[in-house]
């Protein structure tokens, strides 16, 4: 999520919406372009993104960054259930055991609709601000 995150707020900062290779993409995000291939193949499925082939070619964003939600992103990139339940089935014997799957799952649903909640609210535009306004604030 952090990294689709990263490459939409870079694409946003192209006001000149000249495409970026996958290859400038990964310098900024510190790793190989590869994964961030993987990543930008969510992101266009997602209809957030969208590649240019040839010279001059690259990725872009297909909508406004005020629009894109960071719970678009979450859900582009498909970051699954926020907390998960136990790796093996607890003890039916056991009341706790028997019982704490379903407990949890109400816990954890509730916790989860706040956390999306909370990400619809927020944009890639939003984000973009933060990150820039952070470039005014450090020491020269």
């Amino acid at each position: 999520m952090a990294v689709a995150v990263h490459i939409l707020t870079l694409l946003a900062q192209q006001d000149d919406q000249e495409p970026l290779t996958s290859e400038h993409i990964a310098g900024s995000v510190n790793t190989n372009p590869v994964f961030i291939r993987r990543i930008l193949g969510l992101l266009s499925r997602a209809g957030l993104v969208a590649s240019q082939p040839g010279v001059g070619g690259g990725w872009r964003l297909l909508r406004d960054p005020a629009s894109i939600s960071l719970l678009d992103v979450y859900e582009a990139v498909g970051a699954g259930p926020l907390l998960a339940l136990h790796h093996s089935v607890p003890n039916p014997n056991c009341l706790i055991g028997r019982n704490i799957q379903q407990t949890l799952l109400g816990y954890f649903g509730q916790a989860e609709t706040a956390f999306k909640r909370v990400l619809a609210q927020q944009t890639i535009a939003q984000v973009l601000a933060t990150a820039r306004a952070g470039e005014l604030s450090l020491p020269s």
